[in-house]
């Protein structure tokens, strides 16, 4: 009734195809705003972002910009009833990068009861056997770790036959050794043009700021979601990347060791 009201005080006064227009804004943002919001996204401010409510599940990621942490109060913290509990190290880089500060990251997150896992930034340009060698002479996983997670991020102008072929003698060599199939770590866009048709068989990890819904993704291979990259956690200083795992929970230990 408001709407109508409102459309015929706009006809009179400017005429039928203005209030036609508006008329068409203010029904969609009427309707908007009575959308139920699936992913129930709530403003915390002791984070500084919004978080998807309707997951269970939180955790971070780190590296070496993350300088030193302080583990325990990573730990302790919790608001709006949402506390951390897993978190991702940067581990290596390349066929022979090792971050400076990963050992002390990895037996500090486990002392703080965090369930950890390590990943591998990986280069197209650089052999993927020795990548995977760098990666597993300086990881050590134990039971309960999260799967092995290679970092794919940049294409170094390779050919696609390059990149998914290294991607693979990649993600075989380390599954052969630690006897689990690793996790692919990817944004949208290289998810589409290298990930889907071609390594569906490993369980996905994306990087998605979009907000929106992650119905684009194989829903039987997506575990991971990360959905913002400037969250704060006491402890650590700068920005943090926040993640929430997406299956039910009793499905972590399908990517655990």
């Amino acid at each position: 009734m408001k709407i109508r009201v409102l459309f015929t005080l706009i006809l009179r006064r400017y005429g039928l195809w203005i209030a036609a227009f508006l008329l068409i804004v203010i029904t969609y943002w009427v309707v908007r705003s009575r959308r139920p919001d699936a992913l129930n996204w709530q403003f915390v401010q002791a984070f500084g972002i919004r978080l998807p409510m309707h997951y269970s599940i939180h955790g971070i990621d780190v590296s070496r910009h993350n300088d030193r942490i302080d583990w325990v109060r990573v730990r302790e913290m919790e608001a709006s009833g949402v506390r951390l509990q897993f978190v991702f190290i940067k581990a290596t880089e390349g066929a022979t990068l090792a971050d400076k500060h990963f050992e002390k990251n990895w037996r500090e997150a486990k002392k703080s009861a965090l369930r950890r896992g390590a990943y591998h930034f990986y280069h197209p340009t650089r052999d993927p056997l020795k990548q995977a060698a760098n990666f597993i002479k300086n990881v050590t996983l134990s039971k309960g770790d999260f799967a092995p997670v290679v970092d794919f991020e940049v294409i170094n102008g390779q050919s696609d036959e390059t990149i998914i072929n290294g991607l693979r003698l990649w993600l075989e060599t380390v599954e052969a050794h630690y006897k689990i199939r690793p996790i692919i770590y990817t944004n949208g866009n290289l998810y589409r043009r290298y990930i889907k048709g071609n390594l569906d068989e490993y369980p996905l990890w994306i990087a998605d700021y979009s907000a929106a819904h992650l119905r684009s993704y194989n829903a039987n291979k997506l575990y991971l979601w990360q959905h913002n990259q400037s969250g704060w956690v006491q402890g650590i200083r700068g920005q943090v990347d926040f993640n929430v795992f997406v299956m039910d929970a009793d499905r972590m230990q399908d990517i655990c060791l």
